[in-house]
């Protein structure tokens, strides 16, 4: 029964496509007469807006280009520069251990379950093997506990403990520098402040009176320098608690399966020893 239904679908749109194609071949020339009629009216304005949609674009960026370069010239170049270079370095270590952390990251599940299948098969000797094909953090905590299990339970435990205070040291390398940028720029910010604060002041004392237009461009300094190096400062501390959270991450996985190594290697122990 499905093979028929299947044919008289098949069969009823053949019938109703090539009815379709007929009815619309019949009615192609009268449409494309209305078509061409319509299209020598509308065409040059479709023309004429598709034409000032990519120019419209390109408009506003390089407006915008030219905003951005007339403000960081008004800004100070020279300390402008100097802030953007916080920036190019701050998010150059942010990239680095964004990438080192995402290839630290391991299934920890899926190598406690080989370490134990290798205890169970091969002994520490298998075991050992696995950690050492393993990439990331656990796996180097794992071998380095493993390579102690004939000093006795104590040992491993200790040098579990002990190599991952260094695995953590790792984890948080370089985290330091990206807190210093955060530090600075702002801080670079506020400098230009203060210096075109003080020129805002030595116009002032040239010119013998106060007037807008006399400290208008200390004052605009002052402000550029300290936007840009809040700006840096806002986005360098984003990145610097992302990384802090896959930091924390790895932390607990390191901890969680530290435990359960342990377990297992007390599990072989024993098993040993009977």
């Amino acid at each position: 029964m499905k093979k028929v239904f299947a044919t008289l679908t098949v069969l009823a749109m053949l019938t109703f496509g090539s009815a379709a194609v007929m009815a619309q071949e019949a009615a192609a020339p009268a449409e494309e007469a209305a078509v061409e009629n319509v299209d020598e009216v509308a065409a040059p304005e479709a023309v004429e807006e598709v034409a000032e949609a990519p120019a419209e674009e390109a408009g506003g960026l390089v407006a915008l280009h030219k905003t951005l370069k007339t403000k960081f010239i008004e800004g100070g170049a020279g300390f402008m520069a100097l802030t953007l270079v916080t920036l190019v370095f701050g998010l150059a270590l942010c990239i680095e251990r964004i990438i080192y952390l995402s290839l630290s990251k391991t299934n920890t599940k899926a190598l406690l379950a080989n370490v134990e299948a290798a205890l169970k098969e091969g002994g520490i000797e298998k075991a050992l093997e696995v950690c050492r094909n393993t990439r990331g953090p656990v796996a180097s905590i794992f071998y380095q506990g493993l390579s102690r299990y004939d000093e006795g339970i104590d040992v491993v435990e200790k040098t579990v403990a002990s190599y991952g205070g260094v695995q953590l040291g790792l984890l948080e390398k370089n985290l330091s520098w990206i807190t210093l940028f955060i530090a600075i720029a702002p801080s670079l910010g506020f400098l230009g402040t203060i210096i075109g604060m003080i020129e805002a002041f030595d116009k002032i004392q040239q010119v013998g009176d106060i007037s807008a237009t006399v400290v208008a461009g200390g004052i605009k300094v002052a402000l550029l320098t300290t936007l840009l190096g809040l700006i840096i400062a806002v986005v360098l501390q984003l990145f610097y608690n992302y990384i802090l959270s896959l930091v924390e991450g790895l932390v607990n996985e390191m901890e969680d399966s530290s435990i359960s190594l342990l377990d297992i290697v007390v599990e072989y122990d024993a098993a040993q020893k009977k």
